[in-house]
């Protein structure tokens, strides 16, 4: 149980259950309060000692409340979208969606609407970037292995250099030419400049009245919903319902090593700040931590370690401002492409909900700044990240230095994983083993996965391991939920009814020549028997 302060009534103290759980972020959430609703027993270890929700949670300071990386709630599942509406069913509020890119001064919409971005950048530039475009087209490059590989393709050289590379370098500290293809595929994919410059010139003739959002067969979502007082807000009503079940929350809890018992179960030792340890016993153990940290503290040491502490992530860091004014901006993020600043991102709190900013006469806005841990930006003192926040906002022309009141600095550790050459080969490898080792050990999540899944997406891997457990088998390949690698905000809520038909085990070919090692990996997980397919509810 988890008392007021976030204390835990069983802190030092052995406790048995049947699924041990580590990380309270929607993944480890979801599967916690599921498993209680089940009749399974369940304790949870979270390091953060006062917000669950992971990257998902809300923090507040002085009553304004922030959203750390801004969060849709929008799914194609069913299951998901019912399974809000079951843990939050009265705080969801309906939201305008908008974003927008600044570059040089201008506003682009997000995604590109083709007319309006060559009609910013002039005749000439447009002119140019519609040759190199239809030379991507005419003479594309046949080997597609790096982001900057497969945008060129879709976009041409021009456009590219334009509206990707400045602001996914920014993003990722590392140049797109070292970046997978799967990192463009996943998040860019089904955008088409042909489709919207042909939309675009009908548009200009009156023969077209949709909305030109540069999809092919595909629309955006223009409203999406939103708990009222953030996306905390949902986490925290499931690890509500989680502990009223009888489930244990363990806050400011570490994990320190997870061992295997020699039995199929597991011993997940934790500790705290203040140096103590608690003990968990459990049948079944659910990671949601990243899985370089997952395998470094087993026990036995995995034979892949050395392929899992290749994989990266990559920070980021929030500067909240308060600004004197009523609003700056009608966006809820604009995406900042302009290489004057440092900063990538820019939320408006108000615009995600009127809830989260208390005084109708002050502005919140929070820039994001992505980084490394450990370097210059991450390891400045929150006064000189609110001096520079306040610098680029004036840089940008979004507000002046004597409109700011105040400010608060929130960092992120392991925010995304990093696509690199390597990852795909390295994940396959860890992930062979785990499952062929040790079944009863199950990862879900954005980084129990090392994959850059949306929230519904890290929800979804903890529901259908959920039910793998329940049936004592790997009824479900947790594996194929977001495979299908296109753009994540397109389409109706709730389109897929129920859960996900059940595939074969199946990883995507790693991008460059795996070692000997990994190779072995790769052909003993594509061994593995298809899954039973799961029998219909009665």
């Amino acid at each position: 149980m988890v008392n007021g302060s976030g204390a835990s009534a069983h802190d030092g103290q052995d406790i048995d259950v049947d699924v041990a759980i580590i990380g309270a972020g929607p993944a480890g959430l979801t599967a916690g309060y599921l498993l209680t609703k089940r009749g399974l027993s369940v304790a949870i270890i979270e390091q953060d000692p006062r917000y669950v929700g992971g990257i998902s949670r809300t923090v507040e300071h002085e009553g304004y409340r922030f959203d750390i990386g801004g969060h849709r709630f929008f799914s194609k599942s069913q299951a998901v979208v019912d399974l809000w509406n079951e843990i939050l069913p009265d705080d969801f509020i309906q939201r305008p969606r908008m974003s927008r890119i600044y570059y040089e001064g201008k506003f682009y919409s997000y995604p590109l609407r083709a007319f309006e971005a060559l009609f910013n950048l002039g005749v000439i530039r447009s002119g140019l970037c519609m040759a190199s475009y239809v030379k991507a087209k005419a003479f594309p490059k046949k080997t597609v292995r790096s982001f900057e590989d497969w945008t060129i393709n879709q976009f041409g050289q021009k456009l590219y250099s334009i509206f990707f590379k400045t602001y996914t370098e920014k993003v990722w500290g590392m140049p797109c030419d070292t970046m997978s293809a799967d990192w463009a595929a996943q998040r860019i994919k089904g955008l088409s400049l042909g489709a919207a410059v042909l939309d675009g010139f009908k548009r200009s003739l009156g023969l077209n009245k949709k909305p030109n959002d540069g999809m092919q067969t595909k629309t955006l979502l223009e409203t999406f919903r939103y708990p009222r007082l953030g996306p905390g807000m949902m986490w925290e009503a499931a690890r509500d319902k989680i502990t009223a079940a009888g489930g244990t929350i363990l806050m400011g809890h570490a994990m320190k090593q997870l061992a295997a018992d020699g039995q199929g179960g597991w011993r997940l030792s934790a500790t705290r700040a203040d140096g103590g340890e608690s003990v968990i016993r459990a049948r079944h153990a659910i990671s949601s931590a990243p899985m370089r940290e997952l395998a470094s503290r087993l026990h036995p040491l995995p034979k892949t370690s050395i392929e899992a502490s290749d994989l990266k992530y990559r920070d980021f860091l929030t500067v909240a401002l308060k600004i004197r004014s009523e609003d700056l901006f009608p966006d809820n993020w604009i995406y900042i492409h302009d290489s004057k600043v440092k900063v990538g991102r820019i939320q408006n709190f108000r615009s995600w909900s009127p809830e989260m900013v208390p005084d109708e006469s002050v502005a919140c806005v929070g820039l994001e700044y992505f980084c490394f841990e450990g370097d210059d930006l991450w390891a400045a003192s929150d006064e000189d990240l609110v001096a520079l926040a306040t610098r680029e906002m004036e840089i940008l022309g979004l507000a002046r230095p004597d409109q700011v009141i105040g400010g608060v600095v929130v960092r992120q550790e392991k925010a995304y994983p990093v696509y690199d050459d390597a990852y795909a080969a390295n994940v396959a490898a860890m992930r062979a083993e785990l499952e062929s080792t040790h079944p009863t050990l199950h990862m879900v999540g954005r980084n129990g996965m090392h994959r850059y899944n949306n929230q519904d997406h890290a929800m979804m891997t903890a529901m259908l391991t959920v039910e793998n457990i329940v049936a004592q088998a790997r009824v479900y390949d947790i594996w194929c939920v977001n495979e299908d690698a296109e753009y994540h905000e397109a389409g109706s809520e709730g389109d897929a009814a129920g859960l996900p038909e059940t595939r074969a085990p199946h990883i995507a070919p790693p991008h460059g020549t795996p070692s000997a090692d990994q190779a072995a990996a790769l052909a003993s997980l594509r061994a593995v028997p298809t899954p039973i397919k799961p029998a219909k509810a009665a």
